[in-house]
Order: structure tokens, then sequence, then C-alpha cells
């Protein structure tokens, strides 16, 4: 069911040993998040680990931080020299910016990677429909984008945003009892909404439905349900 699997390699252990041995069908988004920005991982060693995950055939994207890229911006040329796609994502936990804002926010993630992923926080719909507003306007400029508007009022905006051309979609397993962004809808219940709502508005493009990963990628990792 799910298209692609985010493996969270800040929450896993000895997680380039676990991608070495991983041998399922479903490519890869590699993404190891330091504490700074909502992971677990240390400074030290991050980036050399996200990089030893980007040369596994596996591993098709690789998800850094806006301002990492802003900062160690040469590592950007090293990672796509290992025929990786960069997913450059900014995330607010606390609130929404204004879409002036969040407009200039995708804009740079798209100057720096190939895909622009921004994830806010709403306090109310006002707030939902403003990251919704700014994935239409990116799209309109040609930038692909992944939008999530995180918490229980954003909730709803993870099995619309497709429509306004949101390029990714982000689930857990029903099962997993992981701790995840707030908001988010199991893996089978957010296809089942995507589908319903492409077919309702006659979309013929496809969705990236991600399954997340945030401790292991073993075997039985390779979805057919």
């Amino acid at each position: 069911m799910a298209d692609l699997i985010e493996f969270r390699m800040d929450k896993a252990e000895n997680p380039v040993e676990q991608l070495s041995a991983y041998d399922g069908e479903l490519p890869i988004i590699a993404t190891n998040r330091t504490r700074w920005f909502g992971g677990k991982a240390n400074d030290s060693g991050r980036l050399d680990d996200l990089f030893a995950a980007s040369r596994f055939d596996a591993v098709k994207f690789v998800d850094i931080e806006l301002e990492t890229a802003r900062a160690k911006e040469w590592i950007l040329t090293e990672f796509r020299e290992n025929d990786v796609q960069l997913i450059i994502s900014h995330h607010d936990f606390e609130s929404t910016p204004d879409k002036e804002i969040l407009d200039a926010i995708i804009k740079q993630c798209a100057e720096y990677g190939d895909i622009a992923k921004v994830a806010t926080y709403p306090q109310s719909n006002t707030d939902a429909l403003t990251l919704l507003e700014a994935i239409t306007t990116a799209n309109q400029q040609g930038i692909d984008v992944a939008g999530i508007s995180m918490g229980e009022i954003g909730s709803h905006t993870r099995a619309v945003a497709h429509l306004y051309g949101s390029k990714l979609g982000y689930a857990p397993l029903a099962a997993d009892t992981n701790d995840y962004a707030p908001g988010q809808i199991p893996l089978e219940k957010l296809r089942s909404l995507i589908d319903t709502t492409k077919e309702a508005n006659g979309e013929e493009h496809v969705i990236d439905t991600l399954e997340e990963e945030e401790v292991q990628v073993p075997k039985e990792l390779t979805l057919s349900d």
C-alpha cells in the first residue's frame, strides 16, 4: 500500500547496518534528524551517517533540513553524486507563518533541493488553509512541494493536500506504537481517503504515500497490503 518508506535513522539502532541488510522492494527516504529539528540524532557524525545511507541503491531520497542546507551547501553536491534526490525540509512545531513567509521558505527549499517540504503547526483552521494556499502557489510556480499541517487541527489536510499539489503524504502503520508527528493518519486509512478524493476529483496523477519506519528496515517491510 505504501509507495516509499521513510527510514528515521535518528531513531534506529545501527541504522547503516540495517540499510545494508534491507532487501525490500520499496525505495527509501533516509532521514537523520538532529535534536534541533525534532529528532534524536547527535550533531557529531549525523551527516556522515546520512551520506553513508545515500550510497545504498535502495535509498532514492535524502531529507535535509533547510537550515543545514544553508549552512553546509557544499554537502548537497556530494549527496547528488550518489544519485539521490534531495528533500529540503522546514518544520515549525509551534505555529504557521504568514503565507508570504511560507512562500519564501518553500522557494528557498526548492533552490537547494528537488522537493520542498514544509510542516507547520496550525492554531486555527485558517492556519491550515494558509498552508494549502502556499502549496497551491508553489505548484503554480512549478515547484515540487510537500506540505503538512500538523496536529489535530491540521489532520484533515493530510487527506486533501494532494488536491492542492502536495507530492508526498506521510503515514504510520496502524499497529506502530512509536511517537510520530501529531495528527498523522494511519497508512491504510490515509491511502483510502486519498484514493477516494482522487476518484471524486478525477485525478490522474499519483501521490506517493510514505510509510514512516522509525526504528528498523527489516525484510518484512516489503508492503503489498
